[in-house]
Order: C-alpha cells, then structure tokens, then sequence
C-alpha cells in the first residue's frame, strides 16, 4: 500500500475511533461505565483516572456501582463525581458509591442529540480536513514526477473512498447513538 494511503487511512481510523469514543461519554438515560472515564480522583495527591482506581459495575439499567480498591478516598471519588459536569449525585455507603443514572427528560434528549450531532461533525470535518491534506500531498509528488498521472488518480480515488467509508462509519456511529438517547 502506498505510504499516502496508509497514512490517511490509519489517521481516519483515529478519527472513527475518537467519535466512539466521545459518543461512548455522552450520557443516554441508562448507565454505562464509558460516563465515568474522563473523571479524574485526587489519589494521594496526584490525579488518576477513576477506571484505574476502582472497579465499575453496572448492577441495573439505571445504576452505576463504583467500589474502589482503597476504601479510604471513598470521599475523593465522590468529590471528584460532584465536581465533574454528569449532573450526577453519588450515595456512598462506605464500601461503594451509588450512581443512580435518572430518566432523561425530552428537551434534555434533544439537547444531548445536537451535542452528538455537533461531536460527529467535528469528526466528519477533521476526515475531510484529511482527505483534502492527502490530495495535496498526492498532487506535489505528481508535480515533482515521483506519481505518474495513472497513479495519481487511482490515489486520489482511494482516499475518496477511504473518505466516504470512514464517514459512514461515523453516521452509523451517530444514528445508534441518537436511536440510544431517544429511546423512553
């Protein structure tokens, strides 16, 4: 494959992924531990994610368990869930917290979708700010004679279709996850 290719294409991957990745975080009325992931806990005076601090369960639809391995920053894990931008309010009973994940209302799901649709197009932008960096970069090798015409437009019809696949992957991505916030 050629070096252009491979390059465009592991870069839109990333692309692809960092929108699974930030849909993943977007609250959709039942509970997923990919919510707590950009939490960080004050861990003996330094800042570590809560998924490396504490096992996350999803006991219910609706409820998100939280029991760290040291019992004793119990109180910075709930501090660190208050402070974050979930809305959220943690139930500690001393051995684990209690995330009670509530119903969404409709205005708050229309506001989640268009976060999810600005988040997708964010993306979508970023693959075609790529495709557009790989068509210039085909075009100088065509100018300095390393490309022959031939090889030029077949690159550039692959990074084409490399463009179209990868934001189709991102539509699909953003249909589940507005089909997830919709859903009563």
């Amino acid at each position: 494959m050629n070096p252009i290719l491979s390059d465009v294409e592991a870069r839109m991957a990333k692309s692809v992924e960092v929108t699974r990745h930030e849909l993943a975080g977007v609250r959709a009325g039942r509970a997923s531990p990919a919510l707590l992931e950009r939490i960080m806990v004050d861990y003996y005076g330094s800042p570590m994610p809560l998924n490396q601090i504490a096992q996350i369960q999803v006991p219910e639809a609706r409820l998100l368990l939280i029991q760290p391995w040291d019992k004793s920053i119990l109180p910075e894990v709930e501090r660190a869930i208050m402070k974050s931008d979930l809305g959220l309010t943690p139930n500690n009973d001393g051995a684990v917290i209690r995330l009670v994940i509530p119903a969404l209302t409709e205005e708050r799901r229309r506001e989640l979708v268009k976060v999810v649709h600005k988040k997708a197009e964010e993306e979508r932008v970023a693959i075609r700010n790529l495709r557009r960096e790989a068509m210039e970069r085909i075009g100088r090798e065509q100018k300095e004679g390393r490309l022959s015409e031939d090889e030029a437009s077949r690159l550039e019809s692959d990074v084409q279709k490399m463009t179209d696949r990868h934001v189709a992957e991102i539509d699909a991505l953003l249909e589940t996850k507005e089909r997830d916030i919709m859903e009563v």
